[in-house]
This record gives C-alpha cells, sequence and structure tokens, in this order.
C-alpha cells in the first residue's frame, strides 16, 4: 500500500495563530478566557480548550454557566474568524481584556470593505452567507453590500447595476468557483472591481488536494463537520476520486473501505491538528504511533 500526506495538510498560519494565543490567555489571564463562538472549526480543539476552562460566548456576551456578563477581569478573545465592527464595540464595552486572534487575511478583507463601502461601492462578497467570516465581513461595511454563493445569487445584483461594485472573496472559498463567479458577473456587465482574497494557502492546499486524488484509489479528507474548507476539500476530491471520506477523527475510519494493494491519499482541513492525521496516517500504513 502506498500512502501520500498532502504537505500543506493540517494547521495554516491564521489557525496556529488564534490557537496558540487562546492558550497562552489560559495560562496568564487572572479571570475566565472566553472565546467568540468556537476559536477554529475543530471539536476536538475546542473540547481540550474547555477542559482548561475555556467557555465559548455568543453575540450576547452572556456566560452560559453564570447566566451573566463576563467580570471585568476576563479576557474575551475574537475567534480566527473574525467579527463585525458593532460587535467588537460591544466587547470593548464590557471592560475586559480583548485579545484579537481574528486571521491577518480575514482582517485585511474588513479593512477593504470598510473603505470601499465608504467611498460609495456596491460590496460584493462571495462566501457562504450562514459562514461566520463572512458575517463577520459583512458588519464592516459602511454601505450595501449583497453576497454571493453561487451563480443564481447574481441575480440580485440588478438593483445595483448603475453602481460600481467592489468583490472581495471568503478566505477558504473554491478558487475555480470564484473565478467563474466573478466571470458571470463581467459578463452580464456589472462594472466591478475585483480583489481576490481567497488566502494563499487555501488555493495552494485545494491545488495540492485536487492532484493527490487524481492519482489515489481512495482520499480520506480529514477535518471538523463545520469546517468550510474542510468541505471544500472534500468537494474537490470527491470530484477526482469517488472512493473520497470526510472523517474527523482516527474513530471515523471504521466507515472507510481501503484496499490493501490501493494508492491512499490525506489531506486535511486548515484547523486539523497534526497529531490527528499522524495518528490517521500511522493506522492507515498499519503501524502505531
Amino acid at each position: 500500500m502506498e500512502v501520500k500526506v498532502a504537505a500543506s495538510a493540517g494547521f495554516c498560519f491564521g489557525v496556529k495563530r488564534a490557537v496558540d494565543l487562546v492558550y497562552e490567555e489560559t495560562e496568564k489571564s487572572q479571570g475566565r478566557v472566553y472565546t467568540m463562538g468556537p476559536i477554529i472549526h475543530n471539536e476536538q480543539v475546542v473540547s481540550d480548550l474547555e477542559k482548561r476552562g475555556v467557555r465559548i460566548i455568543g453575540d450576547d456576551l452572556i456566560d452560559p454557566e453564570t447566566g451573566q456578563l463576563p467580570s471585568p477581569e476576563s479576557t474575551i478573545i475574537l475567534r480566527s474568524h473574525g467579527v463585525s465592527r458593532e460587535l467588537t464595540e460591544k466587547i470593548k464595552a464590557t471592560g475586559c481584556k480583548v485579545a484579537n486572534a481574528t486571521c491577518p487575511f480575514v482582517k485585511k478583507i474588513h479593512d477593504i470593505v470598510d473603505k470601499r463601502s465608504r467611498e460609495g461601492y456596491h460590496i460584493v462578497i462571495i462566501g457562504s452567507p450562514v459562514h461566520p467570516e463572512v458575517q463577520g465581513i459583512r458588519g464592516w461595511v459602511g454601505g450595501t453590500c449583497s453576497i454571493v454563493e453561487n451563480a443564481g445569487d447574481i441575480e440580485a445584483l440588478r438593483a445595483y447595476r448603475d453602481r460600481p461594485m467592489w468583490v472581495v472573496s471568503q478566505t477558504t472559498f473554491n478558487h475555480n468557483k470564484f473565478k467563474e463567479l466573478v466571470e458571470i458577473m463581467e459578463k452580464m456587465g456589472y462594472h466591478v472591481v475585483v480583489t481576490n482574497t481567497i488566502c494563499s494557502a487555501t488555493k495552494e492546499r485545494q491545488t495540492e488536494a485536487l492532484e493527490l486524488a487524481r492519482t489515489s484509489d481512495t482520499m480520506i479528507v480529514i477535518g471538523g463537520k463545520h469546517s468550510s474548507n474542510t468541505q471544500k476539500l472534500y468537494d474537490i476530491c470527491l470530484s477526482q476520486c469517488k472512493n473520497t471520506y470526510h472523517i474527523q477523527t482516527l474513530d471515523d475510519l471504521v466507515t472507510v473501505n481501503i484496499q490493501s494493494d490501493s494508492c491512499v491519499g490525506i489531506t486535511a482541513g486548515a484547523s486539523t491538528p497534526n497529531t490527528i492525521i499522524q495518528e490517521v496516517f500511522a493506522h492507515v500504513r498499519g503501524t502505531e504511533l
């Protein structure tokens, strides 16, 4: 059996930065540490942080245990996906220490839509409207905004066809799909200025997964079930390899049927710890760590 692991599999820069920041705060904070939503889309990491006393709070900022706002000595960490301007100000008003774990690439998009919307552009965000990153980006737009996830959503842009549009993307969006949607907008005659804000690591990961899937009999994609970038990796691999499986941990490998003489490819989303990748690799190879 031949087993290949994608070189780019696992934590990206932004995720590692965010996770490291939370662990650092658990060591030095004088009060409770909170994260605005799950710091990343990985249940194992979130569970480990909960064991260390980290609590997840929502937009209402209420501690799920006490039913109260965090005490001033607490630390509130902005998740890697980023949050809106309004919510950022609301968090600062609590008087708690605020630690910003927003991915720098996401923060760059916040700055772009903030500036361009104030210049009069209609902002178009290509991405999933329910994804926290997209919701956070929308919260930095100072004017009108549309979210486009597929070709059908472009029809709604007709209401703004007489205005210049500035197009950005969710950092983990499918690169090829992004180009297709932009081309449709241009063919429809919209005046668009495009900033491709898909993270370079995301593009590299998707390209690598595509090539690996083409030469593999079985593909294993590791990542959280709520991870957008992992789901896109799964879709890309499935398009090239019908025996593609999305798993979260080693325990899920029971659902994977691997032939002893097959070539197996392994890739993982940006929120997948390297330890899980190593465990899956070792198990597939039939060895113990």
